[in-house]
C-alpha cells in the first residue's frame, strides 16, 4: 500500500506512549506533563495532568489507565470519576515504558543510570507489577529498555534496546515470569524507540536518531519505512480497522541541554498500513 503521511496533531512537546483505546488515540506530552487523548479528526483534550519525565500509559483489562509516575518510582491508576490513585510501588524513581498484557501483568522498565544527569552506563532492567500491586524484577542486562509488546496470545514480550540496536523477546509465563530470552531482531543502525505489532507477528519500531519508523519481521528483515522529517519516538496501530498508523514525533536536541526537543515541534502523524495491529500495547 502507498499511504500519504497525515498530520492529526501538532504543537506539543516530546510526545511518547500513544497507545489506541475507544476510539481515541492517548498519547503522553512529557514536555507539558499531560496524558492526551486526540480522536480522527484532530479534536483534542487533557486527559490527566502527572509531573513525571518520563511519562508512559497503559490500558489494564477492565479499561483503567496506568500511569508510571517515574519520579517518584509509582504505579498510579486513573479511575473513572478521574481520580488517581496508587496502584504499585516501583522503588527507585527512573522508570520508562510500560505495556500490560491480557492478564493484567503490567511490564515496567527501567534504564540503570540517568544520561541526563551525566550518570556512568549501567544496564537496565524490566520489573512485573502483578495485578495484586506485587512487584518483582523479572529481566536484566538490557542496555537501555524502551518501548515493549506483547503478542497477542501473550506468549511473548519484545522489549527494544536502543543502545544494543536490537529487539529482544522472552517468554511469558503464566505467573508473568520471563525466561527464554532470545534476540528477535538485530537492527543494524536501526535505533528502537517505541514499539507496536502487527497481526503479521511483524514490529514496527520508530526510530529517533534516523528519523522514521520501520516495520521489521524476526531476525531483523525491514519490510517497510516511513520517513519522517523529525525523530519518532513512538508508534502504534489503531483506528477503525487497526491499520492506521499512528506515529509521534518531534525535533529531539539531545540529551545535555535544558529543552530535549524543541518547543512545539511535538506532532501526532498518522498512514495508513496493509496490516492490523494485534497484541499489546
Amino acid at each position: 500500500m502507498t499511504s500519504e503521511l497525515r498530520t492529526l496533531l501538532t504543537g506539543r512537546g516530546l510526545v511518547e506512549s500513544p497507545r489506541w483505546h475507544d476510539e481515541r488515540l492517548y498519547f503522553s506530552d512529557w514536555s507539558a506533563g499531560e496524558v492526551i487523548a486526540v480522536d480522527l479528526a484532530g479534536r483534542s483534550e487533557v486527559i490527566v495532568q502527572v509531573a513525571s519525565l518520563p511519562l508512559c500509559t497503559a490500558w489494564l483489562p477492565d479499561d483503567r489507565l496506568l500511569i508510571v509516575s517515574s519520579t517518584d518510582g509509582r504505579l498510579l491508576r486513573l479511575e473513572a470519576d478521574g481520580s488517581l490513585i496508587p496502584h504499585a510501588d516501583l522503588g527507585d524513581p527512573g522508570w520508562n515504558d510500560i505495556v500490560i498484557d491480557g492478564r493484567g501483568h503490567a511490564y515496567v522498565n527501567r534504564p540503570g543510570f540517568n544520561p541526563m544527569a551525566g550518570e556512568s552506563f549501567t544496564p537496565g532492567s524490566v520489573s512485573l507489577a502483578t495485578p495484586d500491586g506485587v512487584v518483582r524484577r523479572v529481566a536484566d542486562d538490557l542496555a537501555f529498555p524502551n518501548g515493549m509488546a506483547v503478542t497477542p496470545d501473550n506468549s511473548t514480550l519484545i522489549v527494544a534496546d536502543s543502545y544494543r540496536h536490537s529487539l529482544v523477546a522472552f517468554d511469558i509465563a503464566e505467573d508473568g515470569g520471563l525466561s527464554g530470552r532470545r534476540d528477535w531482531a538485530d537492527l543494524g543502525e536501526g535505533t528502537p524507540d517505541g514499539i507496536c505489532i502487527d497481526a503479521e507477528g511483524a514490529v514496527w519500531y520508530a526510530d529517533v536518531p534516523n528519523r522514521q519508523c520501520v516495520r521489521a519481521t524476526e531476525g531483523g528483515a525491514v519490510e517497510q519505512v516511513v520517513e519522517l522529517d523529525r525523530g519518532g519516538f513512538a508508534c502504534a496501530l489503531g483506528g477503525s480497522d487497526g491499520t492506521t498508523l499512528f506515529i509521534v514525533a518531534a525535533e529531539w536536541r539531545g540529551m545535555s541541554g535544558t529543552e530535549l526537543v524543541s518547543p512545539g515541534s511535538g506532532q501526532v502523524l498518522t498512514i495508513e498500513v496493509d496490516v492490523p495491529g494485534a497484541g499489546w500495547p
